[in-house]
This record gives C-alpha cells, sequence and structure tokens, in this order.
C-alpha cells in the first residue's frame, strides 16, 4: 500500500482535467511487474538509499512492501509517489508539511479539503518566488545588455555609488 491515489487514464476523446500537468513517466516495468529493489528505485530516480530510507522513517513512504527475506520491493505506485514528493521538494515545501499531506492522503477522502489548502499555499509560495526569479532575471538582463554594448568603455558606471 502506498499513499499515492491515481486516476484512470484520459480516453482520447475526453479533454483532460488538468491540461497543464505532464503524463506520467514511463516505468522501466509494466504493471503487474513492478518489483523495484532499492538500488533499482535509485538508478531511476536519483535519489540516495539513504534518502528512501529516511522518508519511510518519517512516514513519507509509510509503507514499502518487503520480499520474503526483508528486501524491500517498490511498486510503479511508488515510483509515482516518489515523482510527486520530489516535485514537492522543488516547490520548496517545507518536509514537515509533504508529511502532513501524505498523513492526509492516508486518512482519505475526507481530507481532500486539508489537501488542497495545503497545496494552494504551496502555490501561493512558488508564485512568490517565480516573481523574485523573473525580477532577478530582469536585472540580470539589464546587465548584460549594459556589458553587451556598453561594457569595456564604460565598465565602471554600472558600479553602486
Amino acid at each position: 500500500m502506498t499513499v499515492m491515489q491515481t486516476t484512470p487514464a484520459a480516453t482520447e476523446d475526453a479533454t483532460p482535467a488538468d491540461i497543464c500537468s505532464a503524463p506520467p513517466r514511463r516505468h522501466p516495468r509494466p504493471d503487474g511487474q513492478d518489483r523495484y529493489t532499492i538500488s533499482e528505485v535509485v538508478a531511476f530516480t536519483g535519489l540516495t538509499a539513504h534518502t528512501l530510507r529516511w522518508y519511510e522513517r518519517i512516514g513519507l513512504m509509510p509503507h514499502v512492501d518487503r520480499s520474503h527475506t526483508g528486501q524491500r520491493r517498490y511498486s510503479n505506485r511508488d515510483l509515482d509517489w516518489l515523482d510527486f514528493v520530489s516535485k514537492l521538494r522543488l516547490t520548496g515545501m517545507p518536509v514537515a508539511d509533504m508529511v502532513r499531506y501524505a498523513e492526509l492522503v492516508r486518512m482519505g477522502e475526507d481530507t481532500y479539503g486539508e489537501r488542497r489548502a495545503l497545496l494552494e499555499s504551496t502555490r501561493r509560495d512558488v508564485l512568490d518566488r517565480i516573481a523574485e526569479l523573473r525580477d532577478t532575471l530582469a536585472v540580470l538582463d539589464r546587465k548584460i545588455g549594459f556589458y553587451a554594448t556598453e561594457g569595456t568603455a564604460g565598465a565602471r558606471q554600472d558600479l553602486p555609488s
């Protein structure tokens, strides 16, 4: 059991509900043949074995199946979840909020409102960071333009007074 909920793929005639979302990544093995060792997951995701074990310990990956010898066996759904967690990390979402989100998923459909609120808050934070990065990019573009047109003649003119 994992904490990820999946939805059926859209048919050709249907318009996807979220046209901005990327299609899920293709897994190395088809459904039904999806038992990956920790080293395979490391190779596929770029995460370290230490990180995968830590995610399990803190409740971000609460249940990973085990083989009869006790080795972790990850499924395609686990890989989907890890991909989503990686996206959350890129947003800057604190680990505690990611763990809270995972707990809410495990609690079921009654938590949709809380999950949505948590994701909306993170989305606002991402939009704020994008605005800051756009401002920073504009400064860099002005400096690059300055150096492209006047760089050698007036190099000292761009220094703060």
